[in-house]
């Protein structure tokens, strides 16, 4: 399964998309040594990474074709990060413009280790490729 777009930083990661539809998300992330913080754990970064992404993907799971920006995050880590990883989000509420959503980060064990909640502003995807079709290169948030 795959995310409907290319995100070179998810790829980087190692994200692996299980779910991707109703509302809902389902993401696999092991990290790697160079994703681990000073203690030998996920570092708190890739985790809220992970969360971001399973918030975005549940948020656009009901609507495939749009795309969406963060604008607000709050996190909750709640226990070290080991292990193969799985990000669940959910879209809690949306409307026309904006989705208010929350994830949860469950270790190899299937502890809960952080949770969050954002809200994302849903946007039209502009076309890509050269900068002659998209001088500035901006992504719309009309």
């Amino acid at each position: 399964m795959n995310f409907g777009v290319e995100i070179p930083f998810v790829t980087h990661l190692g994200f692996e998309l299980v779910l991707f539809e109703g509302g809902q998300s389902e993401i696999h992330y092991q990290a790697q040594a160079e994703h681990l913080n000073s203690f030998g754990v996920t570092h708190g970064g890739a985790i809220m990474t992970l969360m971001d992404v399973s918030m975005a993907v549940a948020a656009r799971s009901v609507d495939k074709e749009m795309g969406v920006v963060t604008i607000e995050m709050k996190t909750s880590f709640m226990q070290p990060a080991r292990g193969l990883l799985a990000g669940k989000g959910r879209l809690i509420h949306r409307t026309a413009t904006m989705a208010f959503t929350e994830a949860t980060i469950f270790d190899a064990d299937g502890k809960a280790c952080a949770h969050a909640t954002g809200t994302f502003k849903y946007v039209k995807r502009l076309p890509t490729g050269p900068k002659s079709a998209n001088p500035l290169n901006v992504i719309s948030t009309d």
